[in-house]
């Protein structure tokens, strides 16, 4: 019996042989892979620099430079909005939420109270400044559940701002005569205020009138954001440096 011819065209030309199964199979897994791990790669990177810049803003830390124009933003005290005069001072007062994040009173580019100073608690928050160069006399917190206030208020000087961010809850011992010393620095929403409002106030000892400065909220079991709580309050502005 002769011997079987060999396929010449398949011995001199290996390049054009059918592709094994096995080796097709391991080409196509090493694309695959190559591809997915690219997209992981790009997917890490975009996801930290998202991560990176909403930390930023989250610490209140200035906005990082334009990648176009290399400018970098203006900074305003307390990190407001806008700038104030030069016979003003900026302020900037948040409640706190709920009973679980304190609240923060910067003035003049100073944060006086806050919970990374450990000096705030549960009740009413208060600041008290000097309204002619800016100086910070006293902070203090009074828990409403048990504190009295009364004496505290009663003892501020004429020309002192006064500066109130409250927490948890701030009404629960507030009587008449607080809400009074209250109206005399230039409050109009603390006759209003109740179990767990939500409340922010500049006021100064010897005001004439009615103060610009406040915020109110009412605890509404419908429209409270956090459970048995309304929303947080923020508010920032520009006060003068004598007060009528």
């Amino acid at each position: 019996m002769d011997a079987p011819v060999p396929d010449l065209h398949y011995c001199c030309c290996p390049h054009l042989a059918p592709l094994p199964p096995l080796a097709g199979v391991i080409r196509y897994a090493v694309l695959l892979i190559t591809l997915l791990g690219t997209w992981f790669i790009v997917q890490t990177y975009f996801d930290h620099r998202w991560k990176v810049v909403s930390l930023r803003s989250w610490l209140g830390k200035a906005p990082l430079r334009s990648s176009l124009t290399g400018e970098q933003p203006p900074r305003h005290k307390c990190g407001n909005q806008k700038s104030c005069a030069q016979n003003h001072f900026a302020f900037k007062i948040i409640s706190g939420a709920a009973n679980v994040v304190g609240p923060s009173i910067c003035f003049d580019d100073t944060v006086h109270m806050s919970s990374v100073k450990n000096n705030v608690g549960r009740g009413l928050n208060i600041a008290l400044v000097n309204g002619t160069n800016g100086q910070l006399l006293k902070v203090d917190t009074f828990d409403m559940y048990s504190g009295d206030i009364k004496t505290f208020l009663e003892e501020i000087k004429h020309g002192t701002i006064v500066l109130v961010a409250s927490y948890d809850d701030a009404a629960t011992k507030m009587n008449d005569n607080v809400r009074a010393l209250f109206v005399e620095l230039g409050s109009s929403h603390v006759n209003k205020l109740s179990f767990r409002d939500n409340w922010v106030f500049l006021g100064a000892k010897g005001m004439r009138n009615k103060s610009p400065f406040e915020e109110h909220i009412k605890n509404d079991k419908v429209m409270n954001k956090y459970d048995g709580w309304p929303e947080m309050l923020q508010m920032e502005g520009c006060a003068p440096r004598e007060m009528d």
